[in-house]
């Protein structure tokens, strides 16, 4: 539906209409639209952020973010993210939920797999994961705060200087 109407013109009423309930049934389980929206798009998300583990640090990533990167350029995932996020601006407990339900899983997962990475000379021991992954994620979501391109040649290059500098 946001897609279709914008976040702005999605109300609780057209959810509930969509759905086929009353707008109580809605706000007995989500406080808002934005939670709505952020539930939608978290099991949107929930299908492509799987960090694999094939022994490639670098081509686990790869394929993770060309997975995201797709979610992002063929479904509404990407125009909801965006409204989910300037929502928060004026909702600090929806901007929390998407930092607790999006974010920092992701952030765990992250550090687990490249602690096993390290663990197995897959990247430098001293390397400061916290780093690479503003590097690598915060990329993806400063271009899709901003609808710039994302392609997934992009996201080579970026691996290309997070992994091997940019000498």
């Amino acid at each position: 539906m946001i897609c279709e109407v914008g976040y702005d013109k999605t109300s609780i009423e057209a959810i509930a209409r969509r759905a086929g309930v009353s707008k109580q049934t809605i706000y007995r389980w989500w406080p808002s639209k934005g939670a709505v929206i952020l539930e939608a798009a978290t099991e949107s998300l929930s299908t492509v952020v799987t960090l694999a583990d094939t022994g490639d640090i670098v081509a686990d990533i790869r394929t993770q973010l060309t997975a995201i990167l797709n979610l992002i350029n063929t479904t509404g995932f990407g125009p909801a993210y965006r409204c989910l996020i300037a929502a928060g601006q004026s909702d600090p407990e929806l901007l929390r939920t998407v930092f607790d339900q999006i974010i920092e899983p992701n952030i765990e997962d992250f550090g687990a797999r490249t602690a096993l990475a390290q663990q197995r000379g897959e990247m430098r021991a001293d390397a400061d994961w916290h780093t690479m992954r503003d590097l690598l994620y915060g990329v993806v979501e400063y271009r899709l705060i901003h609808a710039m391109p994302l392609e997934p040649e992009y996201i080579d290059g970026v691996l290309e200087i997070v992994f091997h500098g940019a000498r």
